[in-house]
């Protein structure tokens, strides 16, 4: 569904991604992790076609995400930033609905499929109360929310979140990647987080992939990946991840 083939890309004269190869199938839920500066974001952004690779390559489903027609990549990708702003004083309802319109007519006129989707996806991100309520008017968390829930919305074949749990509290944050991995399991979407909560990439990624200076240090299992030298290199301290009585990894410093 993604395939970052040898991406190399970087800001004026300063390298940001060195040789960059990672494939993600249908299903598949990745977490990015790493240090501040590491390549994370700037890995995503190439991956939504928002940035374009300088070397290498990069296919969303196939198609150039940089090159190709926006509605079309919109068809096959949702992404949601780490920083959203929205000028206009729309209501939560209003916003979530817009992750429709790639599916939309040329008159853009919500169908009864489009409404079943916005509810389904506020209804997912707890949402549904604030359907009202002006987006501008809402709490950072409950702003986070809500765009998930224009991510899940949109229906895209895949979902990349740039730490959508940053802003959260641990219920919501938890709530949020059981419902990305519902999306992967059901719908056979795959999902791609960066994330710095290495509990939650313990619990509910397939595959966890370290990012440092550019680099990817590691990439497989989270338990195996997140206990290894290579990431205890990328964040210069050892971690330990251990199982709680539930069953549920935790994963701490050593």
């Amino acid at each position: 569904m993604i395939a970052c083939e040898a991406v190399g890309f970087g800001y004026e004269d300063q390298p940001v991604l060195r040789d960059v190869t990672l494939a993600i199938a249908p299903g598949e839920l990745v977490c990015l992790v790493g240090p501040n500066g590491a390549g994370k974001t700037t890995l995503v952004r190439l991956i939504a076609g928002l940035l374009q690779p300088a070397r290498g390559s990069v296919r969303v489903a196939g198609l150039d995400p940089a090159r190709a027609a926006r509605r079309e990549v919109a068809r096959r990708l949702a992404y949601v930033p780490q920083v959203y702003e929205i000028a206009f004083p729309f209501t939560v309802g209003e916003v979530v609905l817009m992750g429709r319109y790639a599916h939309q007519g040329g008159l853009g006129f919500e169908s009864a499929a489009d409404l079943a989707a916005a509810r389904t996806a506020m209804e997912r991100c707890d949402v549904s109360a604030l359907e009202q309520r002006r987006f501008d008017a809402i709490s950072g968390g409950e702003q986070r929310r809500a765009l998930l829930a224009q991510a899940f919305c949109q229906g895209a074949d895949a979902i990349v979140l740039d730490e959508p749990t940053a802003a959260l509290d641990p219920a919501h944050g938890r709530a949020v990647l059981a419902a990305l991995r519902a999306e992967c399991t059901d719908r056979q979407a795959c999902g791609v987080v960066v994330t710095h909560d290495l509990n939650l990439a313990a619990r509910w990624a397939d595959r966890v992939v370290v990012l440092d200076r550019g680099a990817i240090l590691a990439d497989g299992a989270p338990s195996t990946v997140l206990a290894s030298a290579a990431t205890a290199a990328a964040f210069g301290l050892a971690l330990h991840v251990g199982t709680l009585p539930s069953g549920a990894p935790f994963v701490v410093p050593a």
